[in-house]
């Protein structure tokens, strides 16, 4: 695999391109680390979505986050031609900024990723190949062989793109950085509630069905965590109406579970913004949840969590650098798993 580093300047300009879901991105900010440990001087960008870009919000490892708006994300009053149009405008402005090196941070070979960092125009495009799509990957300048069948977390596979830049050994921790007016306002709300309390984080929702945990398991297991250890609660979830086609969210969810709660202090807070989500759980100090965005997030803010997974990889996306229970049954339900599971493994994971 050929090294490059003879062939960028010695403080470079990289840009990290990544533009998949929440999780995705969470798990790609050990790779942006290990980056600045090795170019500490070096101006490091990342190209995201708006989606995931405010998992980016103030990491020290990043002189720059660049995101553009998907169509299907845009605003009310956004047009479909506007969107693309500040795209284009992005696109000019970070080609004059001439960034020496893209890397794809994908664990497999995204033409539209390739398409954004061609846009961009940099010297250098580092990225997974399969070898597949010979035509397409060509573009490529520093391709990096990956076989889609090798076992491993995805923060692991992706620090094989960092071999033609020198960089080795075990990746850093994910990395998240709350913002601290948010988190200064949750505070102030939990006093009243809470007391001076940490509470445990408790997220609901679940993008994929196979994913959910039932309400009325969660009431057992709160009650019983309440009545047994003392602890009291930050309830998370996706607001919003369950039969809404485009956004379902769980407030009738939450409804249930809290009015199943009235002697047990529970915080309610439904997140309509990644970075409520973010400034929530900095105020917890362990988190029970299904697999998924939220999950991540809680990894990347150093929480010790109890995850349920159904049909997802645990090996590929289970909570990276922190300790974790992770439950999953041979069925491949989420609700296979039982209170008694969850609360024993919740008493492990936070055992003296």
């Amino acid at each position: 695999m050929e090294n490059i580093l003879s062939r960028l300047p010695e403080n470079p300009k990289i840009l990290v391109v990544r533009k998949d879901n929440i999780g995705d991105l969470v798990c790609t900010t050990p790779l942006i680390a290990a980056l600045r440990q090795r170019f500490p001087l070096a101006f490091i960008g990342a190209l995201v979505n708006s989606y995931n870009a405010p998992v980016l919000r103030g990491n020290p490892d990043l002189n720059a986050v660049h995101f553009y708006t998907k169509a299907k994300h845009r605003g009310p009053n956004k047009s479909v031609l506007s969107v693309y149009w500040d795209r284009l405008r992005l696109m000019w402005q970070l080609r004059k900024f001439k960034y020496d090196l893209a890397i794809l941070a994908n664990c497999s070979f995204v033409p539209t990723s390739l398409g954004l960092a061609r846009q961009v125009g940099p010297q250098f495009i580092l990225g997974f190949v399969e070898g597949k799509l010979p035509n397409k990957e060509k573009h490529i300048s520093v391709p990096v062989p990956y076989n889609p069948e090798e076992p491993g977390h995805e923060t692991e596979r992706l620090s094989k793109l960092l071999l033609p830049l020198g960089i080795s050994g075990p990746m850093p921790a994910a990395k998240l950085v709350p913002d601290p007016l948010r988190v200064a306002q949750v505070r102030r709300d939990l006093g009243p509630v809470l007391g001076d309390q940490v509470p445990v984080a408790i997220h609901i929702s679940a993008r994929k069905l196979h994913q959910r945990w039932p309400a009325e398991r969660f009431v057992e297991l709160m009650a019983r965590l309440h009545r047994e250890q003392g602890k009291c609660f930050m309830l998370f979830w996706s607001p919003g109406d369950e039969n809404n086609p485009f956004h379902p969210g769980d407030d009738g969810k939450a409804k249930a579970i809290l009015a199943a709660l009235p002697g047990v202090p529970v915080y309610p807070c439904p997140t309509d913004a990644l970075e409520e989500l973010v400034a929530g759980l900095s105020c917890c100090d362990a988190m029970i949840c299904s697999d998924g965005g939220a999950m991540h997030i809680g990894a990347g803010l150093g929480l010790p969590i109890v995850c349920f997974f159904g049909n997802s990889d645990p090996v590929k996306w289970h909570p990276w650098q922190v300790p974790y229970e992770l439950l999953q049954k041979e069925t491949r339900k989420v609700t296979d798993i039982t209170v008694d599971e969850a609360y024993a493994a919740f008493s492990r994971l936070l055992r003296p």
